[in-house]
């Protein structure tokens, strides 16, 4: 039969089903109550309900109840490139930039710290790239726009600190690529990774995150270009978005809060700075359909922000693991990307989760997916891999999981060649997000955001 035929008939006969079943207990109800006309009113209300809670649950097991609509509220947040975190994030991955151009078997392991006056890299790395650490580093704190101290740090004058040593001999013998084939190298440790992607915005991110994301490159982009130049580096947005949920089926309905805090110079007055972030940064960047008289607008709510960067906070590689994903929604294994060769599947299998859940639902089979694979350090295959489209695929979760196994060859070494992952690119995905690409919407270099044609 035409699929909508089937449809029609499995509804007629799911229809018929809920209809035998509600008579059959109606049936029982009668014969108890002739058989106890004594009950009360209380009494036959009781078994009304019951009878009610069953006919549900039998809708529910056959697919023909309809699922309640509910509304719920999420949060995401974002922080600029130059908030001490990011910064840390940058410099962590120019370090690896630098070593990939000059050898594609680099393994870095590099992390950054940043406070007053100082910025210090240390980790393990062995490659044969050569290069000046320091000069790298002071140009990342540069490009950022650190340029005087009165901004929390200055790429001129700031202590550097180098304390990268080489990688253990036995986790490099265990993982290394060097001499083994693709599909031979090893995972560069344990560990388990989550991909996710939604049908809420064309890149298939949670609007949320989305938008945070967007307003905090918006602030970066006002700055840099001139338009408003008494903005500083450091920066926070958030935004919460009220949905409505019906299953696992979301939709966002309307904007519940913005938040912006941004460092700007003492000049700044806090009533300019409000109406020049609605002009040119929250209006080019949130919907409009989706504000209404009620949302409300958070702009630098604790007043003056004019210490900021590392001079304001200490900054670390990998504190900011959720805003580098997705805002909060899906799931997250715990490691951090920033600083990481691909040899780490805490970086290169998350990408790939990601590059799977995008697949899946730009092929329409999900409106909603999570992936999670997990690894043993040396251990080439994963050990085990899984998939939630939260209900609203179009086919079962075992068999989505099944075209996963189907199209994507998910080995440690063979995942970051399907993806392009030995190459100088990270620098760039340390700074508003990993995926979704909102802030470089055509960037070839995000091979995990290029949807895979899948084969069913």
């Amino acid at each position: 039969l035409p699929c909508s035929q089937q449809s029609a008939k499995t509804a007629s006969n799911n229809s018929a089903l809920v209809g035998a079943a509600a008579a059959a207990v109606v049936g029982g109800c009668v014969m108890a109550t002739e058989a106890s006309p004594a009950q009360n009113a209380s009494s036959l209300m009781s078994m009304l309900s019951s009878i009610n809670d069953k006919v549900s649950n039998i809708e529910k097991a056959i697919g023909a109840a309809e699922e309640p609509v509910e509304s719920f509220m999420f949060t995401s947040e974002s922080v600029n490139e130059g908030h001490p975190d990011k910064l840390a994030d940058q410099v962590s991955d120019t370090i690896v930039d630098a070593c990939f151009a000059q050898d594609a078997d680099s393994h870095v392991a590099c992390e950054t710290c940043t406070g007053t006056k100082f910025v210090m890299i240390f980790g393990e790395i062995t490659t044969n790239a050569v290069f000046d650490y320091e000069a790298k580093v002071r140009q990342t704190v540069k490009e950022i726009g650190f340029d005087a101290p009165e901004k929390g740090l200055d790429y001129k004058t700031f202590k550097f600190i180098n304390n990268i040593h080489a990688q253990s001999v036995e986790i490099n013998a265990s993982v290394s690529g060097r001499g083994q084939k693709p599909e031979e190298v090893g995972a560069g440790d344990q560990g388990h990774m989550f991909g996710y992607a939604s049908n809420e915005t064309p890149e298939l991110m949670p609007l949320t995150h989305s938008l945070a994301t967007g307003l905090g490159f918006q602030l970066t982009t006002v700055r840099k270009n001139g338009v408003l130049p008494l903005l500083r580096p450091d920066g926070k947005t958030q935004v919460t978005i009220e949905y409505e949920k019906r299953g696992g089926f979301i939709k966002p309905k309307r904007i519940h809060t913005v938040v912006i805090s941004t460092q700007h110079d003492p000049a700044y007055t806090q009533a300019k700075l409000k109406e020049d972030l609605m002009e040119y940064v929250i209006k080019p960047i949130v919907p409009a359909d989706l504000i209404d008289d009620n949302t409300i607008f958070h702009i630098n709510p604790s007043g003056l922000f004019t210490i900021g960067g590392p001079e304001g906070d200490g900054g670390l590689t990998g504190r900011k693991i959720i805003i580098d994903t997705y805002g909060g929604w899906g799931a997250h294994g715990g490691g951090a990307f920033s600083g990481k060769d691909p040899t780490k599947v805490d970086r290169s299998a998350a990408y790939y989760c990601r590059w799977i859940a995008k697949s899946l639902v730009a092929a329409g089979l999900a409106e909603r997916a999570l992936v999670q694979v997990s690894y043993a350090i040396g251990v080439a295959e994963p050990l085990s891999v899984f998939v939630d489209t939260y209900g609203t695929g179009v086919k079962s979760d075992p068999e989505i999981l099944s075209i996963i196994n189907d199209n994507f060859d998910m080995r440690a070494g063979m995942l970051v060649r399907e993806l392009d992952m030995l190459k100088p690119k990270y620098k760039k995905t340390a700074a508003y997000g990993h995926f979704g690409n909102c802030a470089r919407p055509a960037d070839s270099d995000f091979t995990w955001e290029i949807p895979k044609k899948l084969k069913y």
